[in-house]
């Protein structure tokens, strides 16, 4: 079967912008980059804005794909938080991060061309990372919420990565956080019967 025109295309932008940076290119010169028109990009993606959106997307899909490897390589849940962390902190990784940020907010803002971001900018990431949690025995609804939260925090730690260039400490803190996120809830001791019928009979 042939491959679907639009995902080849976004393919080479995708390969194109990760040698050469990203949002510091026009459209033309993505098209040229990726072998193309502006025109064609056009077509496909409706603005600049819109492809770069879309490359957001095929990025985060990565690193969707990496958590997992991650997740099935190791039986140790704090390890996997912790070589997530260094994936994402990598300096290379820097430039497209920054433009997964710059989409979000326009995202908040409503841009139409940002749509499809953020329609997946936090439905894509829930469910994988709840099967993390579920595998490790959490149950349904813990696993859920440590979901949004590791979501939430991974990010707001890597936004202050980029801000601030402060390494050591968000390494420090990356890793606190890896034992608080991974370790059991804690246990709440049923009051006894006998004790119960006491305090009501009081």
């Amino acid at each position: 079967m042939a491959a679907d025109p639009r995902v080849a295309l976004l393919d080479r932008c995708v390969a194109f912008l990760k040698e050469g940076g990203f949002s510091r290119f026009s459209l033309r010169e993505i098209a040229a980059g990726a072998g193309t028109s502006h025109r064609m990009l056009l077509y496909h993606f409706g603005s600049r804005e819109g492809l770069l959106a879309e490359v957001v997307g095929r990025i985060e899909e990565e690193q969707r794909e990496a958590l997992g490897t991650l997740a099935t390589g190791s039986d140790d849940p704090a390890e996997v938080s912790r070589d997530f962390w260094r994936r994402l902190a990598d300096p290379e990784l820097a430039p497209a991060e920054r433009l997964f940020f710059e989409i979000y907010v326009h995202a908040l803002y409503d841009r139409s061309w940002a749509e499809p971001f953020r329609a997946s900018v936090i439905a894509a990431w829930t469910g994988p990372v709840e099967e993390l949690f579920v595998r490790l025995g959490f149950d349904d609804a813990e696993a859920r919420r440590r979901a949004r939260l590791g979501l939430a925090a991974t990010r707001g730690l890597l936004l202050d990565l980029l801000i601030t260039g402060d390494r050591e400490t968000l390494d420090a803190a990356a890793e606190l956080f890896a034992r608080i996120i991974t370790s059991p809830p804690p246990v709440t001791n049923p009051v006894p019967a006998e004790q119960g019928r006491t305090n009501r009979s009081a």
